[in-house]
């Protein structure tokens, strides 16, 4: 199952402004910047920039994130735009690694479900 388009961050404007007014948490794998939403669901936009290496290996980054982010979309709070910039080492990690990462930043910002965290 993809991640739906209704929770992806699709326009250039929603980037800048997530990038721009967001806050910020950051792990070594990724980067999570989080905005309060006026509209009700979830929103995620994905980042993977040239700084990851070749075109397939930015593909690959986008896609574990996809993957990690899909399994705890559940036990997400609603009325938020995430952002999630992938950095380097995110290449070399498999996807158990990048749900962790992605499951420590959503505590820290406090979007995580206390009872639904895995």
């Amino acid at each position: 199952m993809r991640v739906q388009r209704s929770f992806r961050l699709t326009r250039s404007e929603d980037f800048k402004r997530v990038r721009r007014y967001g806050k910020s948490f950051a792990h070594p794998l990724v980067t999570l910047v989080t905005q309060a939403s006026d509209e009700s669901g979830l929103r995620v936009g994905i980042v993977a920039g040239r700084t990851l290496g070749s075109a397939v290996k930015r593909n690959r980054a986008k896609r574990l994130l996809r993957e990690a982010m899909r399994t705890l979309l559940p036990s997400l709070a609603a009325g938020w735009d995430l952002l999630l910039i992938a950095r380097p080492p995110l290449v070399a990690s498999d996807l158990f690694e990048v749900r962790e990462a992605l499951l420590t930043l959503l505590r820290r910002a406090e979007l995580v479900f206390p009872a639904d965290a895995v």
